[in-house]
């Protein structure tokens, strides 16, 4: 697995071990090298982020955790990394080998459940286009946390959400 660094004054070679230390143990299931991206970050108040994006084959699989331990996000967000992959291994079947046995005498094959997810509402909206500003607008007085729109500038469908720290994103696809 290949792995980047991003963060500003907090990358120590410790924290690089310990992060290369514990997303070695996913390369078991992944068929082709992988790339990692770690971000750490801190925030007021002691919080320490840790952010891990793995790609592979253009599956992107992404954990962040906070603590006010580094070393502790960046447990965390590896366990949520592993688990996720272990929930959705079958559907991402094309992507993931099976895992390297153990120990060869007690092999013990793990159940997974299927996961099924069902729509439950359909609704449909004219989208007309305008800017981000007008986006930020209306999805306030929506009151949701995301919002579908034409954006004016480029004439492309863009998706403005609500990020965890109040501050906004904005999903523009590649053309």
């Amino acid at each position: 697995m290949k792995f980047v660094y991003v963060g500003k004054e907090v990358v120590s070679d410790s924290l690089k071990a310990r992060a290369e230390k514990k997303l070695s143990k996913l390369d078991r299931y992944f068929n082709r090298d992988a790339e990692a991206i770690i971000r750490f970050r801190q925030q007021r108040g002691g919080r320490n982020i840790a952010e891990l994006t793995v790609s592979v084959d253009g599956l992107m699989l992404r954990a962040e955790e906070n603590s006010n331990d580094m070393y502790l996000s960046i447990d965390r967000a590896a366990d949520k990394l592993e688990s996720q992959i272990r929930r959705y291994r079958t559907k991402m079947g094309k992507h993931l080998r099976d895992p390297k046995p153990e120990a060869p005498e007690e092999v013990v094959e793990p159940v997974y459940e299927e996961v099924n997810y069902d729509v439950v509402r359909v609704k449909k909206f004219s989208v007309k286009p305008m800017d981000v500003d007008d986006a930020i607008t209306q999805m306030e007085l929506l009151g949701h946390n995301f919002f579908l729109f034409m954006n004016a500038e480029n004439d492309s469908m863009n998706v403005l959400y609500r990020r965890n720290d109040g501050t906004y994103g904005l999903l523009v696809p590649e053309q």
